[in-house]
């Protein structure tokens, strides 16, 4: 099968996210990169680009002019992944599907929910296909635990428990640190930061795995360091629509915390429990049973696991193949819409638009919710309540 086209708007030299998506889009063959705007200092990106094997007239000085060189091709590219800082990533998302192209946007997809919400409405008129990366829900065994979830091994979810702590913004010193500063600054993260930045993550995660949506959540948030405006930890209580109780717990100033995603989930007869820093490892608990480990690449597994696994048991997977399992089911899905075709269900897992309208609209909860002592408030973006 002849290769997709992909280009790529930010990530450029020194970026912790350009690489990753870089390994990702080309790990299954499946995308060739072909285009990008890497920097937002034109000739830096442009020769940037080159260096990593662009063609001249396909390595862009913005993404403005990525926009018009590649909307004129005949060759164009089928996906643009948008790795900006998140003030532009709705202005970038909006034009390139306006113009008939599919989109990849990191997360946060935008800074309102009214941007989100015209995102959504945007999508669905171009007919195109608007993704946001959460790359965590790629794990070979997160997959397996929606498919465990969905057949009914732990019967009926009564409460998922989720957390993304680290410890990374605890030094007092670092924090004029512009690295760190911006995260905390409302002009540049808009709302909220640790949870805008990792809590969204965690609570996206509840609802891939669980199948249901967050309906609404009481939320306590604090700036642990007083020179910042935004908070630095968040405990927030939510509830799903499917009736199942939420908890989540983030934090940038656990020291000690490494990277810190991990998600529990207890139904009527079982439990579940996954972290990222150990992904090979789903632990299953069936009640009055023995606890059971399940190991990523082993037999018997769901067609979403075994879709998603891609070395042998027992040898690590880590962030970049994870991005890789949303590249590979962007790449069914737009193949199937070239060929006017179903998707393979195994394949439909990638994130949606609405799920980051969704998580944006949670933000908002969220820090509305702080401020008035852990008010209960809808998390439910308009369009969808």
């Amino acid at each position: 099968m002849t290769k997709l086209k992909w280009g790529m708007i930010g990530g450029g030299e020194g970026s912790q996210i350009g690489p990753a998506h870089r390994l990702g889009s080309g790990l299954d063959s499946k995308f060739e990169f072909t285009a990008g705007a890497l920097d937002h200092r034109p000739e830096e990106g442009r020769e940037y680009g080159q260096r990593l094997g662009l063609a001249s007239d396909r390595s862009y000085g913005s993404w403005q002019d990525m926009l018009a060189g590649e909307k004129g091709r005949d060759d164009r590219v089928d996906l643009v992944t948008v790795a900006t800082p998140n003030s532009t990533h709705y202005e970038i998302t909006k034009a390139f599907l306006e113009a008939g192209f599919n989109v990849l946007c990191e997360k946060p997809m935008t800074m309102t929910v009214e941007e989100g919400e015209d995102i959504v409405r945007t999508a669905k008129a171009a007919g195109k296909i608007c993704a946001v990366n959460y790359g965590y829900t790629g794990y070979s065994l997160v997959r397996h635990m929606k498919a465990m979830i969905a057949r009914g091994d732990i019967g009926k979810v009564r409460l998922v428990n989720t957390e993304f702590a680290h410890g990374h913004h605890a030094n007092a010193a670092d924090a004029d640190n512009p690295r760190v500063r911006w995260r905390y600054d409302p002009a540049q993260a808009g709302v909220s930061a640790q949870f805008a930045d990792c809590g969204i993550h965690a609570m996206h995660m509840a609802s891939f795995v669980t199948g249901q949506e967050v309906e609404k959540l009481s939320a306590d948030i604090v700036s642990c360091l007083p020179v910042r405006t935004l908070e630095d930890d968040a405990m927030v209580n939510f509830r799903m629509d499917g009736g199942t109780v939420g908890r989540l717990w983030t934090s940038s100033i656990a020291i000690g915390r490494q990277h810190g995603l991990g998600i529990q989930v207890f139904g009527e007869t079982g439990g579940l429990r996954w972290s990222q820093e150990q992904p090979n490892q789903l632990y299953y608990m069936p009640l009055g049973e023995r606890l059971q480990v399940i190991e990523r690449g082993e037999a018997n597994l769901s067609p979403e696991a075994d879709r998603s696994t891609r070395v042998t048991i027992g040898h690590a997977e880590g962030m970049p193949l994870a991005f890789a399992n949303i590249y590979k089911d962007l790449a069914e899905a737009i193949n199937a819409q070239k060929e006017n075709r179903d998707m393979d269900p195994a394949a439909n897992l990638y994130p949606r638009a609405e799920d980051g309208l969704r998580s944006m609209a949670a933000v908002v909860a969220v820090a509305e919710s702080g401020k008035q002592d852990g008010k209960w408030l809808d998390a439910r973006p308009p369009m969808f309540r």
